[in-house]
């Protein structure tokens, strides 16, 4: 079949005429205080009142640390499980409640409401993600509410909220250097003048790197985002409006690999890295347009986005081994697992540079040059009305989205000489060339009323998904081939006020995660059942919030890509799986003599999981299967510690943080099957990392301010996945300043 898209130039010009027309010609009342809707959580008595587990990290939070990784930035939230990868936090792992945090897949990222990944439905592993540095606010959701952001509806939702264009004439300029190369400038400025709004920023971020390259190479990474924001305000008989365009651009060139050690160097030298792994090179980037018109009256908010995201991306790096004489070659993983065993040795040795290859031990480096699209329109109205006597919250949207991925993989080869990679003469070939492209229409609606002390909530969304894959292989094309998903997600949840202090909530919804246009339609789709329940206490500054969690998976897919392992993108199945555990949190604040105070905050997680059944899956991170397993790489126990001291020049802050040791596989030993996980029975080492900054405000000249980033500099195995083990960041020291104005 040939495929027609529903976002042809003039079909998209007909759409957003249409309904920038319907939102001029809403009535209204006048409303002259609008301001930018990106948040998707909303004002404080919201948050207070939520019907389920909700998270803000605001501005101040975020400049207490100073954090550029988004995996620290999110440990001071609870029901977050994280899996390490470069220490930078350039490609994050991230998941809520359990859900396989590769490569983030299974929750929705977005920026200002808008869904941010490179392809969120067709292609949603994040190889993009927002700098944190710029963002001045990150908001997380859980459980019911999940329902409103589409598709992942199993987990959970973050959004990375931007700088807002300000009221008056406003900048800073941040400057900062430390160990390792590390460097950052960043700057912004805006102003309002009358009903006309701009916003100017852009910051550039890198180092040389904390790991030592065999021949001496770099390891580090550059980036630069610049973002620019315009706004008009206006008003429309009784309405209140803004139109705002928002344009930035960002790349990045980072020497990241994903090839790791043997579990006896990283104990000897754990910053290292083979020389195999020498021109490994990530380059990307990415662009973005979104046009935002808000209209406001005092019972209605109605927002409509249009937006187009475009990311390019090639990732030079070793892949495997070949052989010129055919044959079985070991892979990658089980080379850097058994480096001892006789056939693996040879490998071994030329990874590191210590015997050159011969026709057998052939390095394979692949060029994954992938290009995404991701656009759509986006209208989401809430409002609240009074029906037969009761107070109803309205919240309901509809989004028109489309994305692709065109994915034109390579591969060399490589002989090794001397400790140098050295091109066999061999022709480049082609590997992997495909497209996948998909076009769904989602819609929610959600209801909240108001019974006195209870705050009943009833949502639903659905997800009307059409996808298509096609072979783009020359001698193997073929027309695209069409696979659709409908499926509708309901929700219910409540919170009840026992008091102005005590508060307690509960809910259910349907999960949902769906598959990629390339997988087989015989594999369904990822669904559960979800429940919640917590107290919250809220009195004079001090916080308690405690959640239990349920997810009850009828079908727990996985899939697996090159950053897990696997040589194409392959989906699998474990049928029913149980995870639940419980969230806590505690805040609250001291104030000291001399105008000092001390905000203390701790959060804990306790997660348990255990797949239904037993069974056998090639999926390298399963394996052989018993009833009972645990889900890989989530972490029974989780906890953080933030504790500061205040005052009127002086800051000081530290963070711990502790994570226990997580299942590399769900195999829980080996058989001796040839077909064993290579990791069965193998573990992350338990983490601990300690945090500290400190800042100097002068008082007509900025700030000065200190970070050492993981203070007692821990050496830990965050990962053997997908080629060895690899470490987290080391000791890292930062000094900068920053000046507003």
């Amino acid at each position: 079949m040939t495929k027609t898209s529903m976002f042809t130039s003039r079909g998209r010009l007909t759409a957003v005429a249409a309904i920038i027309s319907a939102s001029l010609s809403t009535p209204a009342l006048a409303d002259e205080t609008s301001v930018e809707r990106v948040s998707i959580i909303g004002n404080q008595q919201k948050i207070d009142q939520a019907a389920g587990a909700v998270d803000v990290i605001g501005e101040l939070q975020l400049e207490q640390f100073q954090f550029d990784d988004i995996n620290r930035i999110l440990s001071q939230v609870p029901g977050v499980n994280i899996r390490q990868e470069d220490g930078y936090g350039l490609r994050p792992n991230i998941g809520f409640r359990g859900v396989t945090p590769e490569r983030s897949k299974k929750i929705n990222i977005m920026e200002d409401g808008v869904l941010i990944g490179p392809a969120p439905y067709s292609a949603p592993a994040a190889y993009y993600f927002p700098m944190a540095s710029r963002m001045t606010a990150v908001e997380v959701t859980k459980g019911p509410s999940t329902i409103q952001y589409g598709p992942n509806t199993v987990a959970g939702a973050i959004n990375m909220v931007s700088r807002g264009i300000p009221a008056d004439s406003e900048g800073a300029v941040d400057v900062a250097a430390g160990t390792d190369g590390y460097y950052k400038g960043h700057a912004h400025y805006g102003n309002t003048n009358g009903q006309f709004g701009y916003l100017l920023e852009a910051i550039t971020l890198g180092a040389d790197g904390f790991k030592e390259l065999d021949n001496g190479d770099d390891t580090g990474f550059d980036k630069t985002d610049l973002l620019a924001k315009f706004n008009y305000r206006f008003s429309v008989g009784e309405t209140s409006q803004l139109v705002e365009l928002k344009v930035s651009r960002s790349d990045e060139t980072s020497n990241e690999t994903y090839l790791g050690l043997t579990d006896a160097d990283f104990a000897a030298t754990p910053y290292r890295r083979y020389a195999a792994s020498q021109l490994d090179k990530f380059e990307a980037e990415h662009s973005q347009v979104q046009l935002t018109h808000l209209l406001e009256t005092d019972q209605l908010r109605v927002t409509t986005r249009l937006y187009r995201n475009d990311f390019e991306r090639d990732w030079f790096k070793i892949d495997n081994f070949t052989s010129s004489q055919g044959g079985q070659v070991p892979s990658l993983l089980e080379i850097l697992t058994r480096p001892e065993d006789e056939t693996n040795q040879r490998y071994y040795q030329v990874l590191t540079g210590q015997r050159d290859s011969t026709s057998q031990e052939i390095l394979q480096l692949n060029s994954n040059d992938r290009e995404f699209f991701s656009q759509g329109v986006q209208i989401d109205v809430d409002g609240d009305v009074t029906l037969f006597g009761l107070q109803h919250e309205i919240a309901t949207g509809i989004r028109f989205h489309e994305d692709e991925i065109q994915r034109n993989h390579t591969a060399t080869n490589y002989f090794m000489r001397s400790g140098s990679l050295t091109p066999t003469g061999e022709d480049t070939r082609a590997t992997t060339t495909n497209t996948e492209n998909t076009e769904a229409i989602s819609v929610y609606l959600q209801d909240t009323i108001t019974l006195g002390d209870l705050r009943l909530t009833a949502g639903i969304r659905g997800e009307l998904i059409d996808g298509y894959y096609q072979n783009r292989t020359p001698g193997f094309e073929q027309d695209f081939q069409h696979k659709t998903t409908r499926i509708w997600l309901p929700s219910v949840s409540g919170y009840y006020a026992l008091n102005r202090e005590h508060g307690v909530f509960a809910g259910v919804h349907k999960g949902f995660v769906p598959t990629s246009p390339i997988q087989d339609a015989s594999i369904d789709v990822e669904e559960s059942i979800n429940y919640e329940a917590g107290w919250r206490y809220i009195n004079n500054g001090t916080r308690v919030e405690v959640t239990t969690f349920y997810s009850d998976y009828s079908n727990l897919i996985e899939s697996c890509s090159l950053s897990s392992g696997c040589a194409t993108d392959l989906t699998f199945a474990a049928g029913e799986v149980d995870v639940y555990g419980l969230e806590t949190s505690w805040h609250t604040s001291y104030r000291l003599t001399n105008g000092w105070s001390m905000p203390i905050t701790v959060n804990y997680t306790r997660t348990e999981s255990e797949f239904n059944n037993s069974f056998y899956s090639s999926f390298a991170q399963w394996g052989f299967v018993n009833e009972g397993d645990s889900v890989p790489y989530l972490a029974n126990n989780v906890g953080s510690l933030s504790i500061g001291l205040q005052g009127n020049r002086w800051d000081v802050y530290l963070l711990a943080n502790y994570v226990s040791d997580m299942p590399e596989a769900a195999q829980t030993a080996l058989t001796g099957d040839s077909r064993d996980s290579t990791l069965a029975g193998v573990r992350t080492d338990a983490m601990f990392t300690l945090d500290m900054s400190a800042s100097y405000r002068f008082p007509d000249w900025g700030k000065v301010y200190l970070k050492l980033d993981n203070v007692t500099e821990e050496e830990d195995i965050v990962s053997r996945r997908p080629y060895g083990a690899r470490p987290g960041k080391p000791r890292q020291v930062q000094l900068g300043y920053q000046y507003q104005f």
